[in-house]
């Protein structure tokens, strides 16, 4: 079995709100930060992501070392489109042989990794603080998904938790036969790959055993489903969700006004 210490604070303040509300309020957050490519909207995002986290109750020691795999995808764009980016404007800040950095494609790539981070964010506090089985009910009775749609996400999340274990499973079987990368990297890059695939073929089979059983149980009958938990959308998710378009307004207005802002198309 694994265990894993929880992201999130039960009870804390906007922890407790409507997982609809929740996910609303992450896509209406992060649907404006899209549109500008400048660093400074994203940002300010990012910092008001970070200074909400006590009210999702979600601790920032923890929160950061599940999301490693993130910043380490981050901090690779940014050395990649340094590098290797065509747009090579503005003035130049570090010329090193055949290495050039100039001020645009720095700001460039500033702004993709920042709002690459201002996107993500919000999308794991909603998911660290939000009980699959709530979320499937809430989709249901609030946002009228379809059943079959909400259950499916309900047994995703049950299930992504097995990947780990299966990856560990997979691993100590291969070292077991003597399959070992030992301390060539190319080696351990191959191993990772064959590993990764065989994860992905038992994640499409269970995935598909799963879909034959819910049509088996009539979840793709178009009959209306009675619930058992009521999940109840209140004035305080749909301010959760103003106050998401507010702050995330607030932000893409003081881009405007510092004269950063670049649009997306345009």
């Amino acid at each position: 079995m694994i265990d894993l210490e929880p992201v999130a604070t039960p009870g804390a303040p906007l922890a407790r709100r409507n997982p609809v509300a929740k996910l609303a309020a992450a896509m209406v957050f992060t649907i404006v930060l899209v549109a500008t490519l400048d660093p400074v909207a994203p940002a300010i995002a990012i910092a008001v992501e970070l200074a909400v986290l006590p009210l999702f109750g979600v601790r920032y020691r923890v929160l950061a070392r599940r999301a490693w795999p993130l910043l380490a995808a981050a901090v690779g764009i940014l050395v990649t489109l340094v590098l290797f980016a065509a747009d090579r404007s503005g003035p130049v800040l570090v010329e090193a042989g055949p290495v050039l950095v100039t001020q645009g494609v720095l700001v460039t790539a500033l702004g993709l990794v920042l709002r690459m981070l201002a996107v993500a964010l919000p999308g794991i506090i909603v998911f660290a603080t939000t009980d699959p089985t709530e979320l499937a009910d809430a989709l249901i009775q609030n946002a009228r998904a379809p059943a079959r749609f909400a259950i499916g996400a309900l047994a995703a999340f049950r299930l992504v938790p097995l990947l780990e274990q299966e990856w560990r499973m997979i691993s100590m079987a291969r070292r077991a036969r003597g399959v070992d990368a030992g301390r060539n990297p190319v080696a351990k890059l191959r191993l990772f790959g064959s590993t990764a695939f065989t994860l992905l073929v038992g994640a499409i089979r269970r995935g598909t055993r799963l879909a034959v059983a819910m049509d088996a149980r009539g979840f793709d009958a178009g009959t209306p489903r009675t619930v058992a938990r009521r999940q109840r959308f209140t004035r305080a998710d749909a301010l959760l969700v103003l106050a998401a378009a507010l702050l995330a307004g607030a932000a893409l207005t003081t881009s405007i006004l510092l004269g950063t802002f670049r649009p997306l198309i345009g």
